[in-house]
């Protein structure tokens, strides 16, 4: 997923109660308070599909995002004395639809029968629609995923709603300045409201046009559960149990699509991974270090056999041969049995479909294992020089890190896992990159 030496290449917690304090919802148990992480893993798991729900009923995506927000913030008041509801998901649902309810009908600048047809489709959960994704979260991915919008624009604004992803969280995703990635996700949803672009489920015959911005969808998801951008912990489990879920939908949607099921083996063979990817304290373990026994064999074998049938297709997508890259990491026994020339082929395919900065940095780390550190490294910087704002993320940092030391300047190498630290918010990776700074200063002294 991402240049970091391993392989592979909640909301905004500012939501503030409302002034009435109340919903007007029942259900809670009386029973012990909830605590802030059950709280926040129900945000995890039902942010989505509330959101999606609340569109779908109110055809208003800021109306719908913010009675969300409202509704968990009066759960951060209540539930912690009151306790948690027998149905948390159905208690967020319908107290955010009440919350929009009572909006629309204070908002006096509204059309009165507007309003009032608005308030009786929204006041009981909306009929089940007819068409071919039956999923709600995958509905709403592929209903942000209109062609009227920019792919950038359709996987921000789709990450924003689906998983309640910070537009922090959503900018460090796509490499660019947070201030930027806010206006996009404002002109996404100015653009829907102003061109009437209605939340439906697309036709069979339109799906096609739209999965490779869904495919983009689900596997930033996963990326930001695999590598989270912040927070005290390296994975975000939450997002990778769905993404991984989202994708075996997907698959089953569009069992032709080869790209699909590309998509799908190199989220399972990347997350077969997870239990040997953290040490004891959380800390990460590079691929390297990894021990492979702790690789879920099931996850290995599904994920290959996966890979194996999109090679007898003879269609490559950029997703197949990220699963096929994943797919020689995960054949290997030890880290020295890594075919690092297949590794390499597969990443110069790779490049010729998708030339991104990113593709370039995991293709550097496959090169120094080819043609030695030295030739990574030069690479490494040639793309540092072409990309200039990648400077400001911490991947191609801890790329350069491990290349430093490797032909014996382990001063430069403790500067770049400073700045790279510098450049993180999640804890635990910072953590780390210090811990490893410190060790190359040593290094460095010692053979001063």
């Amino acid at each position: 997923m991402t240049a970091t030496g391993d392989g592979d290449g909640v909301a905004d917690g500012s939501a503030t109660v409302g002034a009435s304090g109340a919903s007007g919802a029942s259900g809670a148990s009386g029973a012990s308070g909830a605590s802030g992480d059950e709280i926040a893993r129900v945000f995890r798991d039902e942010h989505g599909r509330a959101v999606s729900v609340l569109i779908r009923s109110l055809g208003d995506i800021d109306l719908a995002e913010e009675s969300v927000a409202e509704a968990f913030a009066v759960a951060v008041e209540r539930w912690p004395v009151e306790g948690m509801p027998p149905s948390p998901a159905g208690w967020i649902i319908t107290t955010a639809r009440r919350r929009a309810i009572d909006r629309v009908r204070r908002e006096s600048s509204r059309d009165r029968r507007h309003a009032e047809s608005l308030v009786l489709t929204a006041a009981d959960d909306p009929p089940p629609e007819e068409g071919p994704v039956r999923d709600e979260r995958l509905r709403l991915i592929f209903t942000c995923c209109h062609p009227a919008l920019g792919r950038p624009a359709q996987v921000a604004l789709t990450l924003r709603l689906l998983g309640g992803l910070t537009t922090s969280e959503i900018a460090r995703a796509f490499l660019v300045p947070e201030a930027t990635m806010a206006q996009r996700i404002v002109r996404a949803k100015n653009k829907i409201r102003d061109a009437g672009i209605p939340y439906r489920v697309p036709h069979d015959s339109e799906l096609p046009d739209r999965l490779s911005a869904v495919l983009a969808v689900v596997y930033l998801v996963f990326t930001e559960g695999h590598r989270a951008t912040s927070g005290e912990n390296l994975v975000r489990t939450d997002l990778c149990a769905e993404a991984v879920r989202l994708g075996r939908v997907l698959v089953e949607l569009m069992p032709d699509e080869p790209e699909a099921a590309g998509l799908l083996a190199l989220l399972l063979l990347t997350d077969a991974r997870r239990g040997a990817r953290t040490g004891p304290g959380g800390e990460p373990v590079l691929l390297a270090e990894q021990d492979r026994t702790r690789w879920d064999s099931g996850l290995v074998a599904e994920g290959h056999a996966i890979v194996r049938s999109c090679l007898r297709r003879g269609r490559p997508g950029p997703y197949q041969l990220q699963a096929a890259i994943a797919a020689v990491h995960t054949d290997a026994s030890t880290a020295a049995d890594t075919d690092w020339r297949a590794v390499l082929a597969l990443y110069d395919r790779l490049l010729t479909l998708s030339p991104t900065a990113v593709v370039r940095l995991n293709r550097a780390v496959a090169l120094a294992e080819v043609d030695g550190p030295a030739a990574g490294l030069r690479e490494v910087d040639a793309v540092l020089a072409d990309h200039p704002g990648l400077d400001r993320h911490p991947a191609p940092h801890v790329a350069r890190t491990a290349l430093l030391g490797r032909i014996g300047c382990p001063a430069e190498a403790a500067a770049e896992f400073d700045r790279a630290a510098s450049l993180t918010e999640n804890v635990a990776e910072r953590a780390h990159l210090r811990r490893e700074g410190d060790r190359a200063r040593r290094g460095a002294r010692g053979a001063g």
